[in-house]
């Protein structure tokens, strides 16, 4: 018996593949993973707990523990809706931050290929297609200049209310990129196979368009 087919989306911060992947996962009537979510849960809890995002292993451990659940869009931790809370800026350079350990990989391993049922998933992170689904139908690798990723960033928090400046995104997201670049727990990188999609100047829906294509051309 087959396993349901996935598409995995990877790239940096502000590549657009949430974006991007949420649309292709609803135009084909796919399950959708946020990856990056998970890593961001685990920031909240561990900050609600005190434990230092340097400490790996107590990361590691803490993760088995937490009561995630996906609804109607919304995302919970322990009961809790916490779908705004998880996207502070500061909870995702914290999430960045301790995706480093490999103790902190490792455990959400499992859960990220627990999402992979019928009709099929679509999953977006860092290391979808390099770790997670290395078998995956099709690999995406979305990409755009830090420039672009900033400014889609800025405009973002600012719609949410949330005052920033466009130096300190960028200064962010260049630092965000080297530490996740160089990690050695499964560093960002353009996986074997992967199809490179440069979004800097490419309106979303034709990036969809451009990742749906792809996916019939594999399946035909």
């Amino acid at each position: 018996m087959s396993l349901p087919p996935v598409i995995a989306i990877d790239g940096p911060t502000a590549s657009g593949k949430g974006t991007v992947a949420s649309m292709v996962a609803k135009k084909l009537g796919f399950h959708y993973l946020d990856s990056g979510a998970l890593y961001r849960l685990v920031a909240l809890a561990s900050e609600k707990q005190g434990i230092d995002v340097k400490n790996g292993p107590q990361l590691g451990l803490l993760v088995p523990k937490l009561l995630i659940s996906f609804k109607n869009g919304q995302i919970f931790l322990d009961g809790e809706d916490v779908s705004d809370a998880i996207r502070a800026e500061e909870i995702g350079l914290r999430a960045s931050a301790l995706a480093v350990h490999p103790e902190v990989r490792a455990a959400l391993v499992g859960l990220q290929r627990s999402f992979r049922q019928s009709p099929g998933l679509v999953a977006d992170g860092r290391d979808m297609a390099s770790i997670i689904f290395p078998g995956a139908i099709l690999k995406v690798f979305l990409t755009a200049t830090a420039s672009a990723r900033a400014e889609r960033r800025y405009k973002q928090l600012i719609a949410k209310g949330i005052s920033v400046k466009l130096e300190n995104l960028l200064q962010d997201l260049h630092e965000r990129d080297a530490r996740d670049s160089s990690r050695g727990a499964a560093p960002l990188l353009v996986a074997d196979g992967a199809k490179v999609l440069e979004t800097s100047d490419l309106p979303i829906d034709q990036a969809v368009k451009a990742v749906l294509d792809w996916y019939q051309s594999e399946v035909v």
